[in-house]
């Protein structure tokens, strides 16, 4: 009986209640999982950085670029179980709800395994594409095809993280998270060092994370909210169309990211392997020093997709101001402290020489622009599950291409290497500034035909 209460409370919470508790609540309680997790991606480096050699860091960075192909597909996938989870149990159809929580679970298994299958088979080719050679293209090769084997673990893990944060259970779903950063970050050390793996280590380390994570994830959600079925072939065929409706766009979303890094690591390999090293540091401490960032994209979801199955647009255009005035003030306060430390981040890394360089400059200059980047999330994640998750592919992707060759390309040809991050923060400006005032226009025209543009 005390299964059965939990979970019926916790049905369409956010159609009721302050937004600014259920965005600040849904926000911090994943930014502790999430963050953790991404202080211990950083601490990766940091713990390879310490055998001194620049290859290894260069390596992180062609193959941590890959990896996060993988991540990206897990999540489009858990996008798609948050919406219509929400959108359900919004409605008041919690079966439909339970049934796509179980079809999504298992596509976020089976998706994650062709690229590990992919993985396997060209991980080579791919990272010369990219510009690794000689020993970072080695020790990449090794720590792609090691961390691999966990992909489906993690895709399941992910899944189960949002199926939790789309019934309200906050709580759970940084639980889900935050024991894989804990492993994570017990495992590290004693596999890297303990172990003498060097950075295969670290990818075993993240293996053994991912699949505490995922027991935990399915704990939560099959025993504590009784909201997994038992597999069905015939459920899963019929729930395919619909959740292909929102994960292909929304993988498509995701897959735009890595793409963007894959660019940003291939410009930058013909200054070397120092400016590869640089980029690879950004790319780590900006999720440490903007988790919250991406985090509040997550909270986001859960809270417009519930109310947008209760068609209730007030409390939708509520949910937008507060969101993006949290953002406002979270990125500036970390830009400022990013500024202020721009003299002793690249010594935490070792940086030498242009890493150095790359990542004074973004500490200095460039960091205010995830206030934009920021932004888009909350734009991308409102369109995720107001019906228009092909919206959200269109703004990622166009970030990740019109937003970013030309500007990295003009940036290149006038400031050298540092042009790459110059050019790319240039582009995140102007792609946060359309994503804003695309996604009000929207909501605006979703009230006035009472829903029926979002409907799927």
């Amino acid at each position: 009986m005390a299964v059965t209460n939990e979970t019926d409370q916790s049905q369409a919470r956010f159609v009721n209640g302050s937004i600014s508790r259920h965005v600040i609540v849904m926000t911090f309680t994943s930014a502790i999982g999430l963050m953790a997790l991404f202080l211990v991606d950083f601490a990766d480096l940091y713990f390879l950085a310490l055998l001194g050699e620049t290859e290894i860091t260069s390596a992180i960075g062609f193959a941590g670029m890959i990896a996060f192909t993988s991540l990206s597909v897990s999540i489009g996938i858990a996008i798609a179980a948050g919406a219509l989870v929400a959108q359900n149990l919004g409605a008041g159809n919690r079966a439909a709800a339970t049934r796509y929580a179980t079809s999504t679970l298992t596509l976020g298994v089976a998706g994650p395994l062709l690229v590990t299958v992919i993985i396997f088979a060209f991980s080579h080719d791919m990272l010369f594409f990219l510009g690794a050679r000689s020993a970072a293209l080695d020790y990449g090769v090794l720590y792609l095809k090691t961390v691999a084997i966990g992909f489906p673990l993690l895709g399941a893990s992910v899944s189960c993280s949002f199926i939790l944060r789309a019934i309200g259970d906050a709580r759970r779903a940084m639980y889900v998270t935050l024991v894989a950063a804990i492993g994570n970050g017990i495992l590290d050390p004693l596999f890297i060092f303990g172990f003498d793996l060097s950075i295969q280590g670290a990818a075993l380390a993240t293996i053994c994370a991912n699949l505490a994570s995922f027991l935990v994830g399915f704990y939560a959600v099959r025993k504590i909210h009784n909201f997994f079925l038992p597999f069905s072939i015939t459920n899963y065929f019929k729930d395919f169309p619909t959740i292909w409706k929102i994960a292909f766009p929304a993988t498509l979303t995701q897959l735009a990211t890595p793409f963007a890094v894959g660019y940003l690591t291939w410009s930058s390999a013909p200054f070397g392997d120092e400016a590869v090293a640089g980029t690879a540091i950004i790319n780590r401490l900006v999720p440490v020093a903007f988790g919250i960032v991406f985090s509040l994209s997550g909270a986001v979801g859960p809270i417009v997709g519930q109310n947008y199955g209760a068609k209730n647009f007030a409390r939708l255009r509520e949910t937008l101001n507060k969101s993006l005035a949290f953002n406002c003030i979270y990125t500036t306060i970390v830009a400022v402290c990013l500024w202020l430390l721009r003299d002793q981040v690249p010594g935490w890394f070792l940086a030498k020489g242009d890493a150095a360089r790359l990542v004074t400059l973004f500490c200095s200059f460039l960091s205010i622009s995830w206030l934009f980047a920021g932004a888009q999330f909350v734009a991308q994640a409102s369109f995720n599950n107001l019906g228009k998750p092909h919206w959200s592919m269109m703004f990622n992707w166009g970030k990740a291409t019109i937003g970013t060759i030309p500007f990295v390309m003009i940036g290149v040809s006038l400031w050298g290497f540092e042009g790459v991050m110059i050019g790319y923060s240039l582009g995140t400006v102007v792609f946060g500034i359309i994503a804003t005032i695309s996604i009000y226009a929207y909501v605006n025209r979703l009230e006035k035909t009472g829903g029926k543009n979002g409907t799927y």
